[in-house]
């Protein structure tokens, strides 16, 4: 026989054994187990035997893998997760600190009265937002201007996309014709009630509001559904007592002007945590959260010796109100900035249902 014959035929043979020694290593493990079943013996001592003799129901080696991990986010990493963009009327544009001779921050900041003072910049600059941040709130912003836009611009809404995690927003103080109703209670004489006339439509306004913020809101949660969305609401313009008149208006009328801010905030809060109770009934993302900013100017207001509120500016040479006038100084967009980012540290006041899904890194076993 050749030498390759003979290797075939030992390997043929080893193989034989194999199989053998196989059916031999079963069949003792099957009489040895029916014998251990006739003697009462516990299941754990089957597992043993098969694995010993078969190789069978023998424990798994570790993983060569971990799996994903679920983590529930913190209020600040919900915010800092993706875009901030900040939109709303005056309050949030800067207009109380508005250059003209500035650089623009971006499109349209110039009609708009976009100004680095705002606290829109500060906010931005105090945290890490994973996709940076974007400034659009325009000076004279109504609800409804939100989705028409404004001097011919790309509406502040459409701004917000899904990448948002953050947006803040001031809006309602236009249709409730503040501005307007400023200037009836300052342009008028000084023994008139012209100012206090204005209540039954000023009421009516912003009764109006309810619907109309929350249009914005529910727009805004369809656009950005994982975003924390923060109204911030309006100062008090006055002080609570005012110990006499101002800009030609009396105690009554800076009294009455505090109480119609009182209104419009109510509004916003009201919307704004039955919007939030919503979201938690559904198990969403994202809050809409309101920040109380009426007593924010306390011992600051219009006025005061360290106003954070300026007070009646006039353009002396058109002999026009500037539009500056009763808006926050730069010294009251500081506060601002202080509430908004207190507000982003502390969350809504309920655990957020933003989670991360993270995937360890894969262990050697050998080590």
């Amino acid at each position: 026989m050749s030498p390759c014959c003979r290797h075939v035929v030992a390997a043929r043979e080893a193989a034989l054994n194999g199989t053998r020694w196989k059916i031999v290593q079963v069949a003792a493990a099957a009489l040895l187990g029916a014998a251990l079943a006739l003697a009462g013996a516990p299941l754990g001592l089957y597992t043993s035997l098969a694995c010993a003799t078969i190789g069978a129901g023998c424990p798994a080696g570790p993983p060569h893998g971990s799996l994903p991990v679920l983590t529930r986010l913190t209020p600040v990493q919900a915010a800092q997760s993706g875009t901030y963009v900040a939109l709303g009327d005056s309050y949030s544009s800067g207009e109380g600190v508005f250059d003209r001779a500035a650089r623009p921050i971006n499109s349209g900041a110039d009609r708009c009265h976009r100004s680095p003072g705002s606290y829109v910049p500060l906010v931005a600059g105090a945290h890490r937002f994973g996709g940076g941040s974007a400034f659009w709130a325009c000076s004279g912003a109504t609800t409804r201007q939100l989705f028409s836009g404004q001097y011919g611009q790309q509406p502040q809404i459409e701004r917000v996309g899904a990448a948002a995690s953050l947006v803040t927003l001031s809006i309602g103080g236009n249709d409730a014709g503040f501005t307007s109703v400023l200037t009836g209670c300052i342009v008028k004489l000084p023994w008139s009630s012209a100012c206090l006339d204005q209540q039954s439509e000023v009421t009516k306004r912003i009764a109006a509001l309810g619907p109309s913020m929350t249009k914005v809101l529910r727009e805004l949660r369809r656009r950005a559904p994982n975003a924390r969305i923060i109204v911030l609401g309006y100062p008090r313009p006055f002080p609570a007592a005012p110990p006499d008149g101002f800009d030609n208006l009396t105690v009554e009328d800076q009294r009455w002007l505090n109480g119609m801010t009182r209104r419009l905030n109510d509004v916003a809060a009201r919307v704004t945590a039955e919007f939030d109770r919503g979201i938690v009934a559904f198990g969403g993302a994202g809050s809409v959260e309101y920040i109380d900013a009426y007593d924010a100017f306390d011992g600051h207001e219009a006025g005061r010796p360290d106003p954070y509120l300026n007070g009646l500016a006039l353009d002396l040479d058109e002999f026009v109100v500037n539009s500056r006038s009763f808006h926050p100084t730069g010294a009251g967009y500081r506060r601002f900035a202080e509430l908004v980012n207190a507000r982003i540290a502390a969350g809504p006041g309920r655990p957020m249902n933003n989670f991360r899904l993270t995937t360890p890194a894969p262990t050697d076993s050998r080590f």
